[in-house]
């Protein structure tokens, strides 16, 4: 089983890909690369933070209430947030087995409608994300902890992170597009 598309002798097809947008898609490229990074370094301090909370906790016997909510809002935002451009190198988990028992053209059409259901998941998750953000920002909600950090930290990343990977696979959908117009 590889584990990733160089490991399984294939290209990256998002490399492999005509341009979509032209400008706009180089912008996405680069904000996704911008991304990654800084999703890589609040996944390393989630690390830290919860290495510093079992360490006071098991030694020093001192309770810190905010390190559970600061290390799931950095993960899950990283999560978020670098999803696109995980989506921009196929990197989410795909069934293969349907794959490999059709033809070529059959598969290619399979990845475009999975693409167009994927989009409009996305884009309805997105849509929904941003309502949530404004009511959290409207009401003022706060978590139920005793540190109550707003709310609209988590949602804001959600809703950025679900927002660039619905503009990713609408490139991506339009690439496939142009692809076919061509051919």
């Amino acid at each position: 089983m590889a584990h990733s598309l160089e490991e399984a002798g294939l290209e990256n097809p998002a490399a492999t890909q005509p341009v979509a947008a032209g400008l706009p898609d180089r912008i996405l490229d680069r904000i996704n690369r911008l991304i990654v990074i800084v999703s890589s370094v609040a996944l390393v301090v989630a690390a830290c933070v919860l290495t510093y909370g079992v360490v006071t906790r098991y030694f020093l016997h001192y309770s810190t209430d905010w390190q559970d909510e600061i290390s799931v809002f950095l993960i899950v935002g990283s999560i978020f947030m670098s999803s696109a451009a995980v989506q921009a190198r196929r990197g989410h988990v795909a069934i293969e087995a349907v794959s490999s028992l059709l033809s070529d053209n059959v598969n290619r059409w399979r990845l475009f409608f999975v693409d167009i259901a994927t989009f409009l998941f996305c884009a309805f998750f997105s849509w929904k994300s941003w309502l949530l953000l404004e009511e959290a920002i409207l009401e003022g909600y706060r978590s139920s902890s005793t540190w109550q950090p707003p709310l609209w930290i988590p949602y804001s990343l959600m809703t950025a992170g679900m927002t660039l990977l619905s503009i990713q696979v609408l490139f991506q959908i339009i690439a496939q597009w142009r692809r076919r117009s061509e051919a």
